[in-house]
């Protein structure tokens, strides 16, 4: 019996230990807190690429959490993207398809081996993650694939007002994703700089023009 009696009073001490230790793990926020100190730390300003590059804002914080974030959190990102995005001036949303081919299959830009921020210096690598035209097979396919984009959602001219409603979401897409899907993978390329109004318009040629390859 006095056996029985250490072995239950030992086993209270441990479960007593166990749930003080339980008590005392950080929590989440505080983990989240020492793996950014611990990559300010461990970064640093190289060339063109500089440490401010690890700061998330509300979508990037939320998206990658380990939770996805909640149906109000994820409006918000979504409101705030589309209310970020800056139209074509003039509503001029096309330019010339050829540079859009251009830009689809460059992936430079924006490294601490390039050596300028500005957005000439930057293609829009969309071969990366999409099928585009049919002359080009090598391809990503974390996007869904882009082939006969205008023609599948019926533009036959983009500059036709039935056609509006697909170019000015094609723009915004391009501009910032996250204003349509707030944990979008897709690069937010008018909104964090990567591409200047013409070079998005460029794309948007690729995507739209009924001469271009992808709608032919």
């Amino acid at each position: 019996m006095k056996h029985r009696k250490m072995f239950a009073l030992g086993a209270l001490a441990v479960a007593a230990t166990a749930l003080v230790g339980c008590a005392s793990l950080p929590s989440p926020q505080e983990l989240d807190a020492q793996a950014m100190a611990m990559h300010k730390a461990a970064f640093r300003d190289q060339g063109i690429a500089k440490v401010d590059r690890i700061n998330q804002d509300l979508g990037q914080k939320a998206c990658s959490s380990e939770q996805p974030p909640g149906e109000a959190v994820a409006k918000q990102i979504e409101t705030e993207s589309l209310a970020s995005i800056k139209w074509p001036a003039g509503g001029r949303y096309l330019g010339d398809w050829r540079e859009g081919e251009k830009l689809a299959q460059n992936g430079r830009g924006m490294t601490w081996t390039d050596s300028s921020t500005a957005t000439s210096a930057n293609g829009a690598q969309c071969y990366n993650c999409h099928q585009i035209s049919k002359e080009e097979i090598s391809f990503g396919t974390i996007g869904p694939s882009l082939y006969n984009y205008g023609k599948l959602r019926g533009v036959k001219d983009p500059y036709d007002p039935a056609s509006a409603a697909i170019v000015q979401y094609t723009w915004g897409k391009i501009y910032n994703p996250k204003a349509y899907a707030a944990c979008s993978n897709m690069p937010r390329f008018g909104h964090m700089g990567l591409l200047d109004e013409n070079q998005i318009r460029h794309v948007m040629a690729l995507l739209l023009d009924p001469q271009s390859p992808v709608n032919r």
